[in-house]
């Protein structure tokens, strides 16, 4: 198998173990503080990151730390949304939807902060997006009236902190930063990818930390732990996030003619069928005609990619 199979297959990997994760997560937060759990769960995971990326890390210079450490806090408050939204949301797969509007925020991020244009496949897929969300908000089947939930606004705000987390840490990783050397010739080198996701790990899981802490009351969930929880908490931690992100570092590093840009849009339609068989989720109509509009704007985002995978010029 040469790399780009590689690459593409561990990246399909990487997005079930997304897609599961939201079940682990939503596990948890039914039993517990939704900050706390993502607290614990971060943290965790950049620890266990930072066995694998100890060297890299020691090697950083200040203001690659710095850089580092900027990408992790918008991450850090995305996740407070996200997890958020994600508990006060009825039905998993149709929040997964929303938060992978992120994807299409992206390029409007991208032009309000650094002046880049829009591609056109950004303003067809806006549009497709919105109507979408707007079958996602139709009430009840008798009542046909439009209905924003309040894990609607939390998903969605989510999204357009990962939009704004995407284009920094693009940038961040695109400069070069000096790397600490005892010797006077030390030389400019980009920040290595997984020590940069170590450091956004643990600075979220920092955030989230602190967020919760004003927020949340820690005491009945510490003095009550159970089996059940903890092992949500550890699954959520290892498999779902440094498992993920371990993998998915490895799978981008292996070659640049990977498809992962359009196996990742998939992402949402594994995490619906799984919480249809793990939570025995469905959905109306209306619910399963926005969910099917907003994966076609991703799709609709992704179209140059995906013609350069079918061949298509």
């Amino acid at each position: 198998m040469n790399n780009a199979y590689k690459s593409d297959l561990l990246l399909v990997i990487v997005t079930l173990l997304a897609s599961i994760s939201w079940m682990f997560s939503k596990e948890a937060v039914l039993q517990m503080p939704p900050l706390l759990f993502m607290s614990m769960r971060f943290f965790l995971a950049g620890l266990l990151l930072s066995c694998v990326s100890y060297q890299a890390l020691k090697g950083l210079a200040r203001c690659a730390w710095l850089h580092a450490i900027r990408v992790g806090l918008i991450f850090g408050f995305a996740m407070c949304f996200w997890v958020t939204g994600l508990e006060k949301a009825s039905h998993v797969g149709e929040a997964a939807f929303l938060a992978s509007l992120g994807v299409v925020m992206v390029p409007i991020i991208a032009r309000l902060l650094f002046k880049e244009s829009i591609p056109r496949s950004t303003w067809l897929a806006l549009p497709v997006a919105l109507v979408g969300l707007g079958f996602l908000s139709l009430g009840a089947a008798t009542a046909h009236a439009l209905k924003i939930e309040a894990s609607h606004i939390l998903l969605l705000t989510s999204a357009a902190f990962f939009a704004l987390y995407f284009n920094l840490n693009a940038r961040v990783t695109n400069i070069r930063s000096f790397v600490k050397n005892n010797s006077s010739d030390a030389k400019a080198s980009k920040i290595p990818v997984l020590a940069l996701t170590t450091i956004v790990l643990l600075t979220t899981g920092v955030i989230t930390g602190i967020t919760s802490a004003f927020f949340e009351a820690w005491r009945p969930t510490l003095t009550n732990l159970h089996a059940e929880l903890i092992g949500w908490i550890l699954l959520s931690a290892t498999i779902g996030t440094a498992l993920r992100f371990l993998l998915q570092t490895y799978a981008q590093s292996l070659t640049a003619n990977s498809h992962g840009v359009v196996i990742m849009v998939l992402e949402p339609l594994w995490t619906t069928l799984i919480a249809m068989l793990w939570f025995s989720e469905t959905m109306n109509a209306s619910q399963l005609l926005g969910c099917l509009l907003i994966l076609l704007s991703l799709i609709i985002n992704r179209l140059k990619a995906i013609t350069q995978l079918m061949g298509i010029r």
